[in-house]
């Protein structure tokens, strides 16, 4: 998985990120952003807490999140999918 290719992708728009919780193993899909107009925070990263860590914007919870690469089932473009 490139997380280069995730990051950018935040960076655009909206993505939604399908990856494992580590505390309980249960499948969370969350839809989360990197983009300050879609957020509507101004807070700027300066660099993620680590290289296997992605930090970005939960737009569900409207908080910021971060996520092992390891536990990332897949992710793509967009808002979650129904059903």
């Amino acid at each position: 998985m490139n997380e280069q290719e995730i990051i950018k992708a935040l960076y655009e728009g909206v993505v939604t990120i399908v990856f494992e919780k580590l505390d309980t193993k249960e499948i969370r899909t969350m839809p989360c952003t990197l983009n300050n107009d879609i957020s509507k925070q101004t807070m700027k990263l300066r660099k993620y807490s680590s290289n296997d860590t992605i930090v970005c914007y939960g737009l569900d919870v409207k908080a910021w999140r971060d996520v092992k690469i390891n536990t990332i089932v897949e992710w793509y473009k967009g808002y979650p999918k129904d059903g």
